[in-house]
């Protein structure tokens, strides 16, 4: 399906530590604010001690701590001390983040968040939030969880390698690093027809290849985009736009971000924690095109 480009929204870089801050912590620490349209990212540039809290909270949000950052986490009347490279899960309700070094801390919202989205350096590109998606409960009920990437060690020699988690709604692909520089042979271009995608950079460079798909009028074709970004910085790419990353540095780390979770990666068993949540409907939609054969849970046996 060919969207006419006047009903795309533009595609949208946030080169955090470079652009100016949305918001400022207690403290002064600086946070970035950038939103997708069923997503809204923060990153913030903490100092050891600073506090990001959340008070009232819809639902459940997720927290990433890059390599070399550490945390206290409390939510849901728990306690957590979150270690570097990680990824966690905070309950609703109300929570906090305290930062245990100095570094950049990564929250991720559903735009239930309003606080945020309204914010949201790009927040003009996007109409009122009339239909959030759903927020389905861990079958064991909420809780407060950590998920530790050394735990998801690398298979094989593939440069590519997913850890792909959920939340209620929200979906995440914490790829392993990029230990080489990725062939310019072997980018798979691709598109989303109904959702969009987030691109975290939090390490390294990296070249956003995006093509902005043609139809039947002329005036209405654009020239290809090829974005250099720096790290950490997030890159919304809007549905049906033709997108391919390559990192331009060896020790390179992204993040892919969805909400809500796709429903082509939970059929095909590679999401990490998928157990902890019902099984989607039988009649679920699904836009999935390929989930390429190679992309497997850890200790899943392939065909």
């Amino acid at each position: 399906m060919t969207m006419p480009v006047a009903d795309l929204v533009p595609v949208c870089v946030a080169h955090c530590t470079a652009d100016t801050a949305q918001q400022h912590e207690a403290d002064g620490s600086p946070t970035w604010i950038t939103r997708g349209a069923n997503f809204v990212v923060a990153v913030t540039a903490v100092h050891p001690g600073t506090i990001l809290s959340r008070s009232g909270q819809a639902d459940d949000y997720m927290v990433i701590l890059p390599v070399g950052m550490q945390a206290e986490l409390s939510g849901g009347g728990q306690n957590l001390l979150a270690g570097d490279d990680s990824l966690a899960i905070v309950p609703p309700g109300d929570s906090r983040v305290k930062a245990g070094a100095a570094g950049h801390v990564v929250r991720i919202f559903s735009t239930a968040a309003r606080d945020l989205t309204a914010l949201a350096q790009n927040a003009a590109h996007y109409g009122p939030d009339l239909n959030l998606p759903e927020n389905i409960a861990p079958l064991a009920g909420h809780s407060l969880r950590q998920f530790r990437m050394a735990d998801y060690p690398r298979v094989g020699n593939a440069l590519i390698q997913p850890r792909i988690f959920r939340s209620g709604n929200l979906m995440v692909n914490l790829f392993h690093v990029f230990d080489q520089l990725r062939p310019t042979t072997e980018l798979r271009p691709h598109w989303h027809d109904d959702f969009d995608q987030g691109s975290l950079g939090l390490a390294g460079r990296w070249l956003h290849h995006i093509r902005t798909p043609w139809g039947s009028d002329i005036e209405q074709w654009r020239d290809d985009q090829h974005l250099e970004v720096a790290s950490p910085s997030l890159t919304i790419i809007p549905p049906t736009m033709i997108h391919a990353s390559r990192n331009l540095d060896p020790d390179s780390r992204l993040v892919d971000i969805f909400a809500p979770p796709r429903v082509d990666f939970l059929r095909s068993g590679i999401v990490i924690n998928a157990a902890e949540y019902p099984a989607p409907p039988a009649d679920a939609a699904s836009t999935d095109r390929d989930v390429p054969q190679d992309w497997q849970k850890v200790g899943r046996a392939t065909t």
